[in-house]
């Protein structure tokens, strides 16, 4: 899509922009392969490709799982609802970012995102040994951006606000029920997405 005005609310799936449209086809790959490994295989994989922090502190079989995890942990799902809400978000989200950035910066502002949401929860976890997994932080980086965008700007804090007690509420009651909900690492990429999308969006966006 060319950089001459604001995208589509809506896109098709076969018109969504090719960087958008590649990291939903990798990330729908990756499951693929998890769902048929067996179980003690699949436990392996999220471990060792998986961001635990507890591996910062110096606790680790080898280094380069540390070295690959704040990125590959960015394309583990646990479960077809996990991946399904991720995926959503990442193209309504993406539709409306990538064409503002560009494909390459899009992606690096999208995995910096979800770095972002792993250092958050190492600071708030150091010592957690369950592996962090799942495309959120990134997803909430987007989401950061896209309340960057003119349209937002009245009602930005308000929406900064409603969705900083959603995933408060969310991940309090998710750890209560069902597990523990990585929120924390959602606010550091959303966080992130806020701070960084002036340093990422093409110059015919800035301002817009």
């Amino acid at each position: 899509m060319p950089l001459d005005g604001t995208p589509p609310a809506k896109a098709p799936i076969f018109n969504l922009p090719p960087m958008t449209k590649a990291l939903l086809a990798v990330n729908c790959a990756v499951f693929l392969v998890e769902w048929l490994l067996p179980d003690r295989a699949l436990d392996s994989l999220l471990d060792t490709f998986g961001f635990v922090p507890v591996r910062y502190l110096g606790w680790t079989e080898s280094w380069w799982p540390a070295l690959l995890a704040p990125i590959s942990f960015q394309f583990l799902h646990e479960g077809a609802s996990h991946l399904f809400a991720n995926m959503l978000g990442l193209v309504a989200f993406g539709a409306g970012v990538e064409p503002r950035m560009g494909r390459w910066r899009f992606l690096v502002f999208y995995l910096l995102c979800g770095v972002a949401g792993a250092a958050a929860q190492f600071a708030a976890t150091p010592h957690a040994i369950a592996a962090l997994i799942g495309a959120s932080a990134g997803v909430s980086g987007l989401f950061g951006a896209i309340l960057r965008f003119g349209a937002f700007r009245r009602r930005f804090w308000l929406l900064v606000g409603l969705w900083l007690v959603m995933n408060l509420v969310t991940g309090t009651a998710g750890t209560l029920a069902v597990g523990p909900v990585a929120w924390i690492a959602h606010v550091g990429g959303f966080v992130c997405g806020l701070l960084l999308y002036p340093l990422f969006v093409h110059e015919d966006f800035a301002g817009k």
